[in-house]
Formats: structure tokens, sequence, C-alpha cells
């Protein structure tokens, strides 16, 4: 069983919180979980300390077990000590799309005309 260290979300429309659950991989996001680990409040500011709480403990017990966290998990795992920090690297974060590189040449070629019939 692949097992996962995930949110779950609950709380009413554009107002999350979410569960830091220990589930089953193949179980739906907000479907059944095994264990509850934490909470995690978005809408408190980040440096309050009630804006990630969970149980360090139970955390590092299913990691031992071999669950995997998710991305964001992970985060709040390395900012609260229980797991290496990971290098990430995401090259193309910074390069422009198809239409804006487009664009950008058009306008490109459109200041240099003025400068070759001079």
């Amino acid at each position: 069983m692949a097992m996962k260290i995930r949110l779950a979300r609950g709380g009413s429309k554009k107002r999350p919180h979410y569960a830091i659950v220990a589930s089953d991989s193949r179980m739906p996001r907000d479907g059944r979980f095994l264990e509850k680990l934490g909470t995690y409040n978005p809408l408190l500011a980040k440096d309050d300390e009630r804006r990630v709480v969970m149980d360090a403990e139970r955390v590092q017990h299913w990691l031992a077990k071999g669950a995997q966290p998710t991305d964001r998990v992970a985060r709040f795992l390395e900012s609260a000590g229980l797991k290496a920090k990971t290098e990430r690297n995401n090259p193309k974060a910074a390069v422009p799309g198809k239409k804006a590189t487009e664009l950008a040449a058009k306008k490109a070629a459109r200041n240099a005309a003025p400068a070759d019939a001079e």
C-alpha cells in the first residue's frame, strides 16, 4: 500500500482549512484516511504558530513506515526540522511562454526598423 502524508481540505467556500493526514495514495483527497496528523490554516499570518500544527512524533512514525509527503507537506516538515531540506530546481519557471516570446520578437523588430531607416 503506497502511503502519502497530504492535505485534506475542509472549511467552506473561500475559507479553506486543511487537515494533515496519512492516507493511502489511492483514496480521494478528502476521502478516507488512516490518521490525522495535524492542521494547516492558510488564512492565518505566516508567522503565526497556529498556522501549521502537527504531531511530530506521529509524522516521524509514518515517515519511518515509508509514507511520502506531498510537496506542500514536505515544505512544512522542512520548516519544522523533521525532514532534510531538498534542492528545488524549476528552470522553466522564468521562461516566457510562446505568445509572450512572439510579442517580444515583434516589438524588437518594430523598434529596430526605424534605426535601420536612418
